[in-house]
């Protein structure tokens, strides 16, 4: 499932190719043709990002809220459009580009109340700016749940997924299985501002990379793929700093990695 970065990178992509344009939307696949019908013709005002939630903003303030799930996918390009195949939900179609949305879990339009609901049940979002983290940190404060356990909670802090619960795992220190309310304060604000920077660095590149130079099989130049992860995908292989054979397990319903040296247990 796309992390928090990709919605924010695609918002951002999004706000500079088509905000502005009065847009054109149809839904070949049928499964969103009422709500394409509301939105064609309208000009679009904003697009935002929260978490894994993409909205668009148009004329008369409708929304348009997307959130890919483990299968959403879009495709971008210029003028003309191929035709349309297979299972497309939306199709936008501006001036001089084309915006298609396949396989999302929700494609749907929603009036400011119906989007404060769907806001009101994300924690706080690293990647917006002047985002208040102190929800997250009592959150955690006051929790028995493991820590691994409240980072893949979108109630909880929005926008983290499994690679990045693995990787700020390690960058901290901290083991997975540990209870939220047993990290001090201190510790659970250093998570929080590692996601920032991590998460920053991922809208940038396009891509999670976690690792410092130093750690990496080649320090130098940019980082290859195999060189992206401290722990995350590389079960039985040795830790990048302690060589400690790195483990993996099941925790929220995902496999998690950790390094039993470097993350001990608590």
């Amino acid at each position: 499932m796309p992390e928090g970065h990709t919605i924010h990178r695609l918002a951002r992509d999004q706000r500079r190719l088509l905000v502005g344009r009065t847009l054109h939307t149809s839904s070949p696949q049928g499964r969103f043709a009422e709500g394409a019908a509301l939105l064609d013709g309208r000009t679009l005002q904003a697009t935002d990002a929260w978490g894994k939630h993409l909205f668009h903003r148009y004329d008369d303030d409708l929304w348009l809220h997307v959130h890919l799930g483990l299968y959403g996918k879009f495709r971008v390009g210029e003028l003309p459009a191929p035709e349309p195949k297979g299972a497309l939900r939306l199709r936008i179609l501006s001036p001089t580009h084309w915006l298609d949305l396949r396989g999302p879990t929700a494609c749907e339009v929603q009036t400011p109340a119906e989007r404060k609901a769907v806001l009101a049940r994300l924690g706080p979002d690293p990647l917006r700016p002047r985002t208040d983290p102190q929800p997250f940190l009592d959150r955690v404060a006051r929790s028995r749940a493991p820590l691994g356990t409240l980072l893949m909670d979108q109630s909880v802090i929005a926008g983290v997924g499994n690679v990045y619960r693995a990787e700020v795992l390690f960058r901290q220190g901290l083991h997975p299985l540990t209870p939220g309310r047993d990290v001090r304060g201190a510790v659970t604000s250093a998570v929080w501002e590692d996601l920032e920077l991590l998460l920053r660095a991922g809208v940038r590149a396009g891509r999670i990379v976690t690792t410092e130079p130093a750690d990496r099989d080649r320090p130098s130049g940019r980082a290859r793929r195999v060189d992206s992860h401290y722990v995350y995908g590389r079960a039985g292989l040795p830790c990048r700093r302690c060589h400690t054979e790195v483990l993996s397990g099941t925790l929220a319903a995902r496999t998690v990695f950790w390094c039993p040296s470097c993350q001990p247990e608590p």
